[in-house]
């Protein structure tokens, strides 16, 4: 079966005055990453919204400002993006969806071995969780245009890695 991961689409990476905003490259994908939920509730598959979350004193806060910190509207989902009851939410507090959370066991539990994914940064985030995954056996594709970065030169190369190196498939 298969799931669609929304990744890190919350305030403080797609609002512009969000504490580490992507720019409008972030606010250029929601309408696509719109348009993937609606195709996937349609067909009854599982979307999984994937949300950095961290404490005040993060060590991650060392090489980036501090942002997502949790309690916050920095750390929230966009309210452009329609997040239902029956949707999974999973905090994390490290690049990967899979390090530190229950992801890989949700995944499993629902016979889901095929994931798409979307959102910010793709060369963080994204490239990330794609690694992650494909060193558990699933399948993954990335769509190419409802991901995105702050940094074109470095969102170029991850989708170049996650397929040459990692075998996703790029869509």
């Amino acid at each position: 079966m298969k799931a669609l991961l929304v990744i890190d689409m919350l305030n403080d990476f797609i609002d512009e005055d969000g504490a580490l905003s992507v720019g409008p490259q972030g606010k250029a994908i929601i309408n696509i990453i719109k348009e993937k939920i609606s195709e996937f509730r349609k067909n009854e598959y599982p979307i999984i919204f994937i949300c950095d979350n961290h404490e005040k004193n993060d060590k991650e806060f060392e090489m980036f400002a501090p942002h997502c910190i949790a309690g916050t509207a920095g750390a929230k989902i966009i309210s452009d993006l329609d997040v239902k009851d029956v949707d999974k939410v999973i905090s994390k507090r490290r690049y990967s969806a899979f390090f530190g959370t229950d992801l890989d066991l949700y995944l499993r539990k629902n016979n889901i071995d095929e994931i798409f994914l979307t959102g910010v940064c793709t060369n963080i985030c994204v490239l990330y969780t794609a690694a992650d995954a494909r060193n558990l056996a699933y399948k993954v594709s990335i769509y190419k245009d409802a991901v995105a970065s702050f940094d074109s030169t470095a969102h170029d190369f991850a989708l170049k890695e996650a397929k040459n190196t990692l075998g996703c498939n790029i869509i």
